[in-house]
């Protein structure tokens, strides 16, 4: 069996429940399917999935992940973004959303961010919610901070015999 290794920083602690709450809430309520997992560049400009695709409604409330501040509201490639920083060097981004929220803004954990928008490219479903987690310039799995475990895959490792 394999199990993640995360960082202390990031590792979920016990709930009251016996489930594992972790360093970042969904940022969907409820809990959402996920309809595409991370997958890590091999390079960091190499392909890859760098976040999660969540599936989502047109219109559906985007939640704030953590408390932190809005320091990117804008367009990037004809798509609408919102970035927010948080303590510990984490930077989540959210897309397609419609902003109700404006940059420099504090925001709290579950607050609501903007609105999901249909029309993210390769979304299976009416609308999906991609969402990413920096730590400095590394991308991270958003799912192992919320506890939960995305999906694994096995590497080769180039220190064989």
């Amino acid at each position: 069996m394999i199990t993640p290794a995360w960082p202390a920083s990031v590792a979920a602690e016990p709930g009251a429940s016996g489930f594992r709450a972790g360093r970042l809430s969904w940022p969907l309520s409820p809990v959402p399917v996920v309809t595409k997992y991370f997958d890590a560049p091999e390079t960091p400009y190499g392909a890859g999935h760098r976040g999660v695709d969540l599936a989502a409604v047109p219109g559906q409330d985007v939640l704030a992940a953590d408390a932190g501040v809005v320091v990117f509201a804008g367009s990037v490639g004809g798509r609408p973004v919102l970035s927010v920083d948080h303590d510990g060097g984490l930077r989540t981004t959210y897309e397609p959303v419609v902003p109700e929220v404006a940059v420099g803004e504090q925001v709290y954990r579950g607050q609501v961010l903007g609105s999901v928008l249909a029309g993210h490219p390769g979304c299976s479903v009416a609308a999906c919610l991609h969402w990413g987690v920096r730590r400095g310039e590394a991308y991270v799995d958003p799912l192992a901070l919320t506890g939960e475990v995305g999906e694994y895959r096995l590497k080769p490792w180039g220190g064989g015999r």
